[in-house]
């Protein structure tokens, strides 16, 4: 696993074995995944969502503690898959990294409590996968306008975002900020310290 440019997110570019019967790989290993990241993702929920082309999820977050930590991989399609730091305080509060994610590469990202995370299908019938640390609670989960200017997330120019109603009501950042919405960086560490 490779960090990425935030603190607490890394992506995962697992080798693939393929002959003429198809392909394996493994999309997540215990022992890999700890040595790389020195934490144990504790799993609470599996969840899978199937995304018509320019179909775009997020930018949806949890509040901490516990926050929800997610690994996320593609298993048919494609997505750009998005992770912005929503965490006040952080050295990188407000930028995001994106990752091409789909069934050929076979990549995976994780990011840690406290980052928001958003995708886009490049294709009909996008396939995404995530194992999530914590539970769904409607009452701790949140979320971020991902056409929010001020973010100014690349998504694909040639494609038109196709949103729910509840991500297109979402507040901006600077929204969010303001109503205290969003996590600490240093509630995110102590957390993660602590688990």
């Amino acid at each position: 696993m490779r960090p990425l440019g935030i603190e607490g997110a890394w992506v995962e570019t697992p080798r693939v074995f393929a002959d003429d019967r198809g392909r394996f790989h493994e999309w997540f290993k215990d022992e890999k995944f700890h040595e790389s990241t020195d934490r144990r993702l504790r799993l609470a929920q599996a969840n899978c969502s199937r995304s018509a082309l320019g179909t775009l999820r997020g930018v949806h977050y949890a509040s901490v503690p516990p926050g929800q930590a997610k690994y996320v991989t593609c298993v048919g399609g494609a997505v750009l898959d998005v992770i912005v730091d929503l965490r006040t305080g952080s050295p990188t509060f407000g930028t995001w990294e994106a990752v091409r994610l789909d069934d050929t590469t076979h990549r995976c990202v994780y990011l840690s409590e406290g980052l928001g995370h958003a995708f886009m299908a490049l294709e009909d019938n996008s396939t995404v996968v995530y194992l999530c640390s914590e539970g769904y609670a409607p009452e701790r989960e949140f979320g971020i306008d991902p056409l929010d200017p001020a973010l100014a997330i690349a998504w694909p120019e040639d494609l038109t975002p196709l949103l729910s109603r509840k991500d297109a009501a979402a507040p901006t950042l600077e929204e969010a900020e303001r109503k205290g919405l969003l996590p600490s960086f240093g509630d995110c560490l102590a957390y993660r310290r602590r688990h």
